[in-house]
């Protein structure tokens, strides 16, 4: 269901305008006199509309480190007929640091690349023309040029400064990273144009204006009962020559635009020439609609300021689209609107990128991955390193999908300058961002900062952000109890204190194109380049080897839900969610460890998610997927995978029953050696009591007798303003309209009226023998990027139109050997005739459902005390809820036991083990509950915790860990490293010298089963 929101999705709805249109761009730098001069020559500038890059080409079609950097000026005409009133311009971001001039005057400018910032432009702004210039510096070593803020003017809050900057100068900001953040350079996001009356309410740019604007947040919720005390507070400032009196009034209205609130801040206020005060109202608001997960439910909250002197209407008006809902965060858990989620989703690259276009996309698109994540059964998306851009903030708040928003930073903590830079960031971003309901999580460190950095983000969060219901934590921060969430990058940890959930894990890749070793092209499982001189099977993965290790990962997750014991994981975000253009180790030169590829097109991993998180905690809709496609050789034998939330599953292959599959990582029924025939594959799942509860089905599609040609564009319509986009689709069918799977055919595309050819992305493989074509140039893989021709892969590809700023037709022909061309007519529409309209929101999922998300399955059974044949003095480090400490044993055999006293006798029907070097080693063990023997055998590596069930459980009041010998090497997982250097965490590096019996224990959850 969709539900189109009557108001702007943005605050400043009544007073603000699009400045996208009528800039000229010119690549290289010039003289500041000349550029910024009104008599400047443009004849040899490039018309274009933001957002734009000026190296948008590159994208993908060069590796990320490679990506061209340079100094370029964007110049913009307008035209000013009143003086009265005051003017800001914002930029919602520029790639990296620039200088901003009116009519020859420096204004000011913002140097970190990724948040938003806000310029004064009244004092010399003139009737008539008026020229903006902005010089842009996109340089990849690009160094913080001012002083800007100092420590002491960050606490106190109210510093002004004509430019942002770090404290020192000559420093480089931690996350303009040639792995991870795409360069993409230039005036790359949405810029606004606000004007204001004297009195006036601000705007949330805090660095250069110093204001913070409008902050709307809810207290005392009744989530059951719909209600909840709604605050709204507004910052004001008279800008006039004499003092005003004024009333703050608030109007709240629902999605549909019906005003559902209206109340006003008690007694005027007066505000003298040149003051800037803070007013406030509250209401309570009954009947509301929570924002949730799938569920992006929003209201505008209108705040006016009313003259109280002359008694006449609005002198001024903000509207804030937000949303309400409640959350908490403790007992390693997550609860929204009183509901314990378990958090799986991506981690994806902030540039969220596209080929042809890298980050500049319209918001239409933005909406379309971040709700392919949401249909995928994602509930989180981090971005990574950095702070998302606005319009994907204002995404996710339409589609319902929750976020954690970084600052910006690398794989570190940072000192001095560099921690400075990444404060003030974080501040601009809480001030920016808290009113967008779907901010779930602050983070402030890509990897583990100290205690004394986590209490001053706190602080900042505290000072901004106090009512948003939002944690503030970092990657890692496994023992800090300050932070309000962690967890690592790759490994599962557990809590009873606050949430830990994996930050990024299965960094495995994989092409769209590869199917399996059994079919066109035939891409046998791992095959491709080394990396760095060493296997890189991981990162060469075939689609059904992906999907198979997305679920083998996942269930290690899920094994340690909400329910599970006392100490519980919070889940985890996959790396990426669309393949991106940032570091890559597979053949290619971007990173495919996305469900989709760049184009958004899914992969077979995409479904598998669908299964596995289609509910908070628990599976709530069953559903069932057949890995693969039914269209092979005769004569080929396979294995059939399928990936079901069922208890069971049962396939069919023309109505021939194949038998239940072998059931393994929880979700995967294996069906091995089928004989392939042509005909219906059909996969039933069964629930407990045998009653058929979700299927999927596979068929034969038969020969390619044409193509066909659709397009999706924004539901506003295809406007004609120089930036908005069409996504093409051709696909080759055969004679029922079926996709046939194995095509890989060539597409010539011609292109003719109101758009200009942007173009897809597909694999180009004219080599064989396990070369592949990097051969440098413009684009060093030989992508099609750019390219009007551009093959199908696995039947399908996509492309990217841009509009003109012509309102007009458009054709698109496409050809292809073997099948009859086809043509697509589209119409671009003039953007006026959409003003004032909004995209829709995305409700499908419905709202929170106010049953509970699990049952419990296990309990822990209470720890009273611990003996240890060594080192006893540490054994207690073994279950102190703290995953960086350890107990081991001396290294002697007879000595490597320890005992362990439950609080009260108990049922031990498993045993749940993180043992030092959970990676790499296997540990011979033998269990005792009392004096019996329940379990021996050699454990698991893992990525953190095994599961020791026991056969035949007894009730005692003791569990003995005794190890019988030296434990074992595995490469299960290989050799991890993060790209700063270092392996991705420190207990995971144990390798035990040779002879030594050393049992180290992490953390023990001894469980009873319910």
């Amino acid at each position: 269901m969709f539900l189109s929101l009557g108001a702007c999705i943005a605050s400043y709805a009544q007073r603000r305008e699009c400045f996208n249109g009528g800039w000229l761009l010119h690549v290289g730098d010039l003289p500041a006199q000349e550029a910024m001069s009104a008599l400047c020559d443009e004849s040899g500038w490039e018309r274009v509309t933001l957002p734009r890059a000026w190296n948008e080409d590159e994208a993908f079609a060069r590796p990320c480190a490679t990506l061209s950097d340079t100094v370029m000026w964007y110049r913009r005409h307008f035209r000013v007929d009143d003086l009265s009133m005051v003017r800001y311009v914002e930029f919602e971001g520029v790639r990296q640091g620039c200088d901003v001039y009116l009519n020859g005057h420096l204004l000011g400018g913002s140097e970190n690349g990724v948040m938003a910032f806000g310029l004064n432009l009244t004092p010399h702004v003139r009737m008539g023309d008026n020229v903006l210039a902005v010089r842009v510096d996109s340089d990849w070593d690009y160094e913080d040029r001012t002083p800007g803020l100092q420590p002491t003017e960050l606490d106190a809050g109210a510093a002004k400064t004509p430019l942002q900057g770090a404290g020192t100068g000559g420093v480089r900001f931690q996350w303009n990273n040639k792995n991870f953040n795409a360069n993409y350079g230039g005036m790359v996001k949405n810029v606004w144009l606000h004007t204001c009356p004297t009195l006036h309410q601000t705007l949330p740019l805090f660095s250069n204006l110093g204001t913070t604007g409008v902050y709307v947040y809810g207290t005392d919720y009744d989530v059951a009962g719909g209600g909840v005390t709604v605050h709204a507070e507004t910052q004001v400032v008279n800008a006039g020559a004499a003092a005003r009196r004024f009333v703050l009034e608030v109007a709240v209205e629902d999605a549909e635009g019906r005003e559902v609130a209206r109340f006003q801040g008690g007694t005027p206020c007066t505000l003298a020439a040149g003051d800037t005060a803070v007013v406030r109202a509250q209401h309570r608001l009954e009947g509301v609609q929570w924002w949730s997960w799938g569920f992006g439910y929003l209201y505008t909250v209108r705040t006016r300021l009313l003259d109280a002197t002359a008694g006449e209407g609005p002198v001024d008006e903000v509207a804030t689209v937000t949303g309400f809902r409640k959350t908490a965060f403790g007992e390693g858990k997550v609860w929204l609107n009183d509901r314990v989620t378990l958090v799986h989703g991506f981690a994806q690259r902030t540039s969220n990128e596209w080929p042809g276009v890298g980050m500049s996309v319209p918001a239409w698109l933005s909406d379309y991955t971040n709700r392919l994540m949401v249909e995928a059964g994602g509930n989180l998306v981090r971005w990574m390193h950095v702070t998302p851009w606005k319009q994907d903030v204002e995404s996710c708040d339409r589609v319902g999908l929750m976020q954690a928003m970084p600052a910006g930073d690398a794989e570190k903590d940072a000192k001095g300058a560099q921690w400075e830079q990444r404060k003030m960031l974080m501040r601009d971003a809480i001030i920016y961002m808290r009113n967008n309901p779907s901010i779930i999580f602050y983070e402030c460190g890509n990897e583990s900062i100290s205690p004394e950095h986590m209490a001053e983000m706190l602080a900042i969060r505290d000072r901004y952000d106090p009512h948003g219901g939002r944690a503030m934590g970092s990657r890692e921060m496994l023992d800090i109890d300050s932070a309000e969430y962690g967890g690592e990058m790759l490994y599962i940890n557990k809590s009873a204190k606050h949430p830990m959930w994996a930050m990024e894990y299965c960094r495995d890749e994989g092409l769209r194109l590869y199917w399996d070793q059994w079919s066109h092209p035939y891409h046998a499982e791992g095959y491709g380049p080394l990396y760095r001189g060493a296997d890189a099977s991981a990162y060469n993965r075939n689609q059904d080897q992906l999907a198979l290790e997305h679920v083998a990962r996942w269930n290690e997750f899920w094994q340690e839900r909400p329910g599970t014991g006392r100490r519980v994981n919070s889940g985890g975000v996959k790396i990426i969610f669309s393949d991106t253009n940032t570091h890559a180790r597979g053949e290619v030169g971007y990173r495919t460890s996305g469900l989709t590829d760049a184009m958004r097109l899914p992969k077979d991993s995409y479904w598998v998610h669908q299964v596995m998180w289609d509910g908070w905690v628990e599976p709530e809709r069953p559903r069932t997927h057949i890995i693969g496609h039914w269209n092979y050789p005769e004569g080929t034998v396979k294995p059939v995978y399928v990936v079901s939330s069922a208890e069971s599953v049962e396939l069919r292959i023309n109505g021939r029953s194949l038998g239940q599959g072998r059931r393994s990582e929880h979700f995967v029924f294996t069906f091995d050696s089928v004989d392939y025939e042509p005909g219906t594959l059909i996969a039933t799942g069964y629930d407990g009591a045998g009653e058929a509860v979700a299927g999927d089905t596979l068929v034969t599609v038969g020969e390619p007798v044409r193509m066909v040609l659709t397009a999706q564009t924004s539901p506003l319509g295809f406007q004609a303003n120089g930036a908005d986009m069409a996504l093409v689709q051709v696909e080759v069918v055969d004679a029922q309209g079926r996709r046939c799977p194995l095509d890989n055919r060539l597409v010539r595309f011609t292109l003719e009226g109101e758009a200009e050819w942007r173009g897809g992305i597909a694999v180009r493989r004219d080599t064989t023998g396990g070369e592949w074509p990097f051969q440098g140039g413009d684009n060093p893989f030989g992508n099609y990027v750019l390219s009007q021709e551009l093959p199908v892969e696995c039947g399908v590809n996509r492309a990217l139109l841009r509009s003109t700023a012509t309102a007009g037709d458009i054709v698109l022909k496409a050809e292809a050997d073997g099948l009859p061309p086809t043509t697509l007519t589209l119409r671009t529409i003039d953007p006026a005739t959409v003003a004032g309209h909004s995209l829709p929101l995305y409700l499908e999922r419905g709202p929170t459902p106010l049953t509970p998300s699990y049952t419990d399955s296990k309990r822990s059974l209470a720890i009273a005390s611990v003996e240890a044949g060594s080192n006893g003095a540490d054994a207690q480090r073994s279950f102190d809820d703290n995953e960086l400490s350890e107990w081991r044993s001396d290294g002697v055999g007879e000595n490597a036991w320890v005992t362990y006293q439950l609080a009260e006798p108990g049922r031990v029907d498993e045993v749940c083990l993180k043992l030092t070097g959970w990676r790499n080693r296997c540990y011979p063990l033998a269990l005792y509950a009392g004096d019996v023997k329940v379990w021996e055998g050699l454990t698991y590596a893992s990525l953190g915790y095994v599961h020791i069930p026991i056969d035949q459980p007894v009730e005692a009041s003791t569990l003995t860990v005794r190890m019988l010998g030296p434990s074992v090497g595995s490469a299960q997982f290989g050799d991890t490293k993060e790209l700063a250097g270092g392996q991705a965490a420190e207990l995971d590096r144990y390798i035990s010298a040779n002879g030594k019996v050393e049992l180290r224990i992490v953390e023990i959850d001894i469980l009873q089963w319910l």
